[in-house]
């Protein structure tokens, strides 16, 4: 078995085949020699065989005289075993090759396919407890050297007899060059031959009746484990799942909890199914209703048979005879009148009308002069002046200047133009203004796709509501049960993502002044989770503090005619503009007209309801205008419950998460954190803060190290 350093060692006493009867081909470093009642044999000759690879076994080397030692017992076994050979050699069959090379038994073509397909196979290596080796039989052909390694034939002075003489292979000499490549490309081949004789055997039994499961060792039901000599070979059988050829499908909603127990109730025994959300697909909604007669959801189908709700779900379940009436109802094809899935890339039928100013805006931007003009000693790029909007209005409508003017206004308030530094709507004269698409935010805006939304403005609140119903149904998709891991890739590549990226486009005009305190709330809170996970979708959540300001600030949409980030979201309107952590000036500087937009006041729940895409941040989450405030509650109190927020009364000591330490101007002092907390805590750590703060002495407060990584 000697192989040391590439190089090959050669007995050829004891009548073993002459070396010219090797050839090229037939380079097997091992021999499948006995197969019998499910148990396969596997005599080593040149390295033992470990997970397909081979491995020399450099521990069995003599440093001294560099010669193999052969315990008596190991030569005596191998003459046993030839003799059973010779015995057996009609019902065995052999593996040994010819000299022609197109005869090799061990052709990788001959793989079974059906073993391909119902064994798993893998090799490890048998741990012996000797340190001698098995020599070959003395029937097969000597393995013959990969390319570049040469054989040394001399034999070596040794004191036994004869018959029992072993040659150790020499080490190559410094200047030696191997041909690294070529051996690597020989390992290689042997380990598929290998494999491929293994399978060949397991194929042959298993067809002539001659495999005995009962002989096997057993691991569980679907691996088997074979004993070789020099090897252990597991093969596990794959069960075939019963595939049904029809299609379950179900109408749905987002934020339903009877659909979620439909969905559950389907994952949870592995039945692929369709969903169809009518709040994502709008157009299948009016299908739900020529099916059923109303739209209430879930109704679930068996191919095009309407089977029922949750109730209907539940009674069959109970009564076990579900998986009876699934097989009875999906035996055949699913035909064509069953409710469709949906397809990817194809939106539904636009229903928008355009804006009443789009006609005179294309006017304006074809005969406009728009260039870069020097304005308060800076150069603002693709302007125009208010002047020059007037004359062409004038020549255009044929109208007077001051219907013209009143034109112009109404052109900036649907925020298709604005003052190049914010300053006013529209004026007459000597004023410079931009177009939307002009302005330089536009390259970090994720929601502008190379043109401005010129359709009507549609209510900010339905927008709002459309969009959170979309990012519903994604979660509902893509994320776990608890929410805490959302799958970004999957995400990335669905028909809801698609169409949520798409919806953004209505965010570019809206009228957000209209908007309630709670409808801003709620509207903004949503709006900013939904762009944490466009954001990790499209560039990625970076590591640290450090790098997540950029993340917080180059990611933007335009929504309502100005640009939005993240941190703009954060700090600015939900903040009331206050200062972010490590920040010295404020998202919105005097005379920026989204100051208008800002909450008059800061609810430190807000931080609770934020999802900023890390492991250390609350959940991603969505919140309705109706129950902003008691939803926001329930988000607090979960957060503390996940964030291993600890209450230790031996030390003194209340350890809480680093945000509220970025943002305690939010929170006030840190005993009126203490005090604010207790009452989004379970009853236990209620009561252990409170008897901290009853008893008059000091309290430590050690904030938590944040986790960065990925919500994924």
């Amino acid at each position: 078995m000697g192989l040391s350093n590439g190089e090959h060692a050669v007995d050829s006493e004891k009548g073993n085949t002459p070396e010219n009867e090797v050839v090229a081909g037939n380079k097997i470093n091992g021999k499948l020699e006995q197969i019998s009642n499910g148990y396969v044999h596997y005599l080593h000759s040149d390295s033992q065989i470990s997970n397909g690879e081979n491995r020399v076994d450099e521990d069995i080397q003599d440093s001294d005289n560099g010669v193999f030692q052969a315990p008596e017992d190991l030569l005596k076994r191998e003459e046993e075993e030839l003799s059973e050979i010779e015995m057996e050699k009609s019902e065995v069959e052999d593996i040994v090759v010819n000299d022609s090379e197109t005869k090799r038994l061990l052709e990788i073509e001959n793989f079974a396919p059906e073993i391909r397909e119902n064994h798993d196979i893998t090799v490890e290596k048998d741990i012996r407890g000797h340190e001698g080796i098995e020599q070959p039989l003395v029937q097969l052909p000597k393995p013959e050297a990969p390319p570049g390694v040469s054989i040394s034939t001399t034999p070596l002075p040794y004191n036994e007899d004869d018959s029992n003489k072993l040659i150790r292979s020499q080490s190559l000499t410094e200047n030696f060059n191997v041909d690294m490549p070529a051996i690597g490309k020989f390992i290689r081949e042997r380990s598929n031959s290998i494999s491929a004789a293994i399978a060949k055997r397991l194929s042959s039994l298993k067809d002539s009746g001659d495999f005995d499961d009962s002989k096997m060792n057993s691991v569980d039901s679907e691996v088997t484990e074979f004993n070789i000599s020099g090897l252990k070979v597991i093969v596990k059988l794959n069960k075939e799942d019963e595939k049904l050829k029809g299609r379950i499908s179900f109408f749905s909603r987002s934020n339903c909890r009877d659909c979620t127990a439909v969905r559950t109730f389907f994952r949870e025994r592995g039945l692929k199914f369709v969903e169809i959300n009518v709040d994502v697909y709008p157009q299948r909604e009016k299908e739900l209703i020529d099916r059923k007669g109303n739209s209430q959801v879930p109704q679930i189908f068996f191919n095009e048979k309407l089977f029922g709700g949750l109730v209907a779900l539940n009674s069959l379940r109970d009564s076990g005879v579900f998986e009876h009436r699934l097989r009875e109802m999906l035996e055949k094809k699913c035909p064509d009148s069953a409710p469709a899935p949906p397809v990817y890339g194809f939106d539904d039928p636009d229903e928008e009308s355009a804006d009443e100013m789009v006609a005179i805006v294309r006017v304006l931007r074809q005969k406009l002069p728009i260039q870069d003009r020097l304005m308060k000693m800076k150069i603002v790029k693709n302007c125009f002046a208010g002047a020059e909007l007037v004359e062409v209005l004038i020549h255009h409508l044929d109208c007077g200047r001051r219907k013209a003017v009143d034109i112009g206004k109404q052109i900036a308030r649907k925020h298709f133009i604005h003052h190049v530094f914010g300053q006013n709507d529209f004026e007459d004269g000597n004023h410079f203004y931009r177009f939307l698409e002009h302005e330089p935010f536009i390259p970090k805006c994720y929601n502008f796709r190379g043109f401005t939304n010129d359709s009507e403005p549609k209510p900010a609140s339905m927008v709002g509501q459309s969009l959170t119903k979309i990012m519903a149904a994604i979660l509902e998709s893509y994320a776990s049960d608890n929410r805490c891991h959302v799958d970004y890739t999957s995400i990335s590549k669905s028909e809801e993502f698609r169409r949520y990226v798409n919806l953004t486009q209505d965010l570019q005009r809206l009228k957000l002044l209209e908007l309630s305190s709670d409808e801003k709330l709620a509207f903004f809170l949503n709006l900013h989770n939904a762009m944490v996970i466009h954001a990790v979708i499209r560039i990625g959540r970076p590591e640290g503090v450090n790098d997540s300001r950029s993340f917080f600030s180059d990611f933007q949409y335009i929504v309502g005619g100005y640009p939005y980030s993240l941190n703009t979201i954060k700090n600015g309107i939900l903040r009331s503009n206050r200062r972010a952590p490590y920040s010295l000036v404020k998202p919105f500087g005097t005379g920026d007209r989204r100051l208008e937009i800002a909450l008059p006041k800061v609810n430190p729940l807000i931080h609770f309801g934020l999802c900023n895409g890390t492991r250390s941040s609350p959940i991603v989450r969505f919140f309705t205008p109706q129950g902003i405030e008691p939803e926001l509650r329930y988000a607090a109190r979960d957060f503390f419950q996940r964030s291993r927020m600890e209450v230790d009364l031996g030390k003194r000591t209340v350890h809480l998460t680093r945000i509220i330490k970025w943002f305690s101007a939010d929170f006030g002092q840190e005993k009126e954190i203490l005090k604010w907390i207790i009452n989004y805590l379970d009853a236990t750590k209620a009561g252990l803060l409170m008897h901290l703060l009853g008893d008059g002495g000091p309290i430590n407060i050690v904030y938590q190290d944040y986790d960065w990584s990925v919500n994924s």
